[in-house]
């Protein structure tokens, strides 16, 4: 389609793109980068990396934050209600890596995103997200990526099962609803250990006052137990009719995935797993060669490729960081990786790998 613009652009007319005029930059702040003159004048300024500054620490529980994160330039405001974003933040001289669900709707005003964290035992960055970043910290972000998403226009009738911080997807959804005017038929089950760990309950109270069509049913398992689906009829009757949402500790959303299939309802039901099941065996480790680069990895069989070619400096494509997204797929020219979810080794030359989930099985050459 020909545009006003185009129209009216002289067919001769060169057209200067951003990446000449970065090119061109480059040469003339040489030994130095433009990047490296923009940070002076604005941490958040960066044209080789997204990066974004925490403005507040919200204390949800005692275990929970929100990080409200104002993103930097070339950060665009088009995520789905539901999708995550990967943060990267520097802990001892270490950028550590992690994909979190968007808790806020996508809107622009503000400028802003909210990501909603618990700390977890066994977590070393949730734990310094929630009880250690101080705002004013800068951030390195990676765009939205997840197809666990609030559909446009909403279904007619909605089912969320949450458990836990579960509820931070769901928040998206719910909060764009609220904004849009579009609360539709919307039951939220909602599971948790007790009332004071119920993340956002306050609000989800609120929204359940303001909207008759949004039915809250809280569940504090210390005192009721986990929610047998076999009863499920009895909290919500017309469930087999409702496009649902899951998301949840691993066991909560299995017994749900089964469930469903015996209902033959699988194509209605959206699950979002929070972690990556690795059930193969690592691989031998090995060298990994980085052929664009010309950069070489010793890693062990518990390292993904993705994390050994970003210790030796290499610019790896990264999303999720959980195997989900496949951003970080790169062509292997050669050698075995190994899958750490279902121990399957890819051993042929020139094969797609995702390297947020392989480790190698000796020498490999990746072409990147």
């Amino acid at each position: 389609m020909t545009t006003v613009e185009d129209a009216e652009r002289p067919a001769d007319r060169p057209t200067l793109s951003w990446e000449r005029v970065r090119k061109a930059a480059d040469k003339l702040t040489t030994p130095l980068l433009p990047d490296d003159y923009l940070t002076l004048l604005n941490p958040l300024w960066s044209s080789r990396e997204l990066r974004g500054r925490v403005e507040e620490v919200i204390r949800e529980t005692d275990d929970a934050a929100t990080l409200v994160i104002r993103p930097g330039w070339g950060w665009r405001y088009l995520h789905r209600p539901g999708q995550f974003v990967g943060i990267g933040v520097q802990v001892q001289g270490k950028y550590h890596w992690r994909s979190y669900s968007v808790s806020s709707p996508p809107v622009r005003a503000g400028r802003t995103l909210a990501i909603t964290v618990r700390a977890m035992p066994e977590g070393f960055l949730s734990d310094h997200l929630v009880n250690g970043l101080e705002p004013g910290t800068i951030v390195r972000l990676a765009t939205p990526s997840g197809d666990f998403v609030l559909p446009d226009p909403p279904p007619a009738r909605s089912l969320f099962l949450v458990g836990g911080s579960g509820i931070t997807p769901v928040m998206s959804m719910l909060r764009t609803l609220d904004r849009r005017g579009t609360m539709s038929d919307v039951v939220l089950h909602y599971s948790s250990t007790t009332p004071e760990r119920m993340i956002f309950r306050d609000e989800l109270l609120a929204l359940h006052d303001k909207h008759p069509s949004f039915v809250l049913h809280e569940r504090h398992t210390d005192a009721e137990g986990v929610l047998e689906l076999a009863s499920l009829d009895d909290v919500v009757p017309d469930w087999r009719d409702r496009e649902t949402w899951a998301c949840g500790p691993a066991p909560m959303l299995d017994a749900i995935e089964e469930h469903w299939e015996r209902a033959g309802l699988t194509d209605r039901l959206h699950l979002e797993r929070f972690s990556l099941a690795l059930s193969g065996d690592g691989g031998e480790g090995g060298t990994i060669t980085f052929q664009n680069s010309g950069r070489q990895a010793e890693a062990d069989g518990a390292t993904t490729v993705l994390e050994a070619g970003e210790s030796a400096g290499v610019g790896m494509p990264y999303g999720c960081r959980v195997g989900i997204c496949h951003t970080c797929t790169v062509t292997k020219i050669s050698g075995t990786v190994r899958d750490l979810r279902n121990g399957n080794d890819f051993d042929q030359p020139n094969e797609q790998v995702q390297t947020c989930v392989t480790v190698p099985v000796g020498a490999c050459v990746l072409d990147i």
